[in-house]
């Protein structure tokens, strides 16, 4: 008996049908089978399910990649800020080892040659929109100031010695605040500092232990005022 046989002799509930059962697997499964019929509104419901997967993932990709570009564009935003900073940082002090140097290798160390800080102070009136601290530093006697330019602005250079070593401490108005970095260039130890509305910078061939202790000292005094 053939399987188109076994499925007429199915139909009929034909008797003669248990022989070819016993060596037909796909009959047997046929004859067992139950049939039902679907629920109605199963199918609509089914394929609304498969619209909805079909859907998720290009959504969900597409967030994934909307995510991905602002994660990127965030990054990137961040390393440009950050090394603006650091270039601009890298110029500025060029420009205070420069005036440094220039202020030793030339005669314009000092605009008010004075070790009293009552005269030193005043000098700078009317020539800087604020107010310099001028103080005593023990151990670092103050030498004078003069004028500076920085950033485009009038800076105070107030001039400490130490031994035969010299120190320019430079200070302009600045809405930067940072802590305190040390560097080291062409020989020279630099101190920078900023906060409360002023930026500072100290230069000097002094070594650095006591250009530190130096910047220790002098930051004991008052912040500048602005006028």
């Amino acid at each position: 008996m053939n399987c188109e046989t076994a499925r007429i002799l199915m139909e009929n509930h034909d008797p003669g049908l248990e022989a070819h059962l016993l060596s037909c697997p796909s009959c047997i499964i046929g004859t067992h089978a139950r049939y039902y019929e679907a629920p109605p509104g199963l199918e609509q419901k089914i394929r609304q399910s498969l619209r909805r997967e079909n859907r998720a993932p290009g959504t969900w990709r597409w967030l994934a990649i909307a995510a991905s570009l602002l994660l990127v564009a965030s990054v990137a935003g961040n390393l440009a800020l950050f090394r603006s900073r650091v270039d601009r940082r890298q110029l500025t002090a060029a420009a205070v080892l420069s005036a440094h140097v220039r202020s030793l290798a030339g005669t314009h160390l000092l605009d008010v040659p004075s070790s009293d800080q009552h005269t030193v102070k005043p000098w700078f009136n009317g020539k800087l929109d604020f107010s310099p601290v001028v103080k005593d530093v023990e151990g670092f006697p103050l030498l004078g100031g003069r004028l500076e330019y920085f950033e485009e602005r009038p800076a105070a250079a107030l001039i400490y010695g130490r031994r035969k070593h010299i120190i320019n401490l430079f200070s302009w108005p600045s809405s930067r605040s940072a802590a305190a970095e040390t560097e080291v260039r062409n020989g020279y130890n630099m101190e920078n500092w900023s906060g409360n509305g002023m930026t500072f910078w100290a230069v000097s061939d002094l070594n650095e232990t006591e250009l530190r202790q130096f910047v220790s000292l002098y930051r004991q005094s008052q912040t500048p005022e602005l006028r």
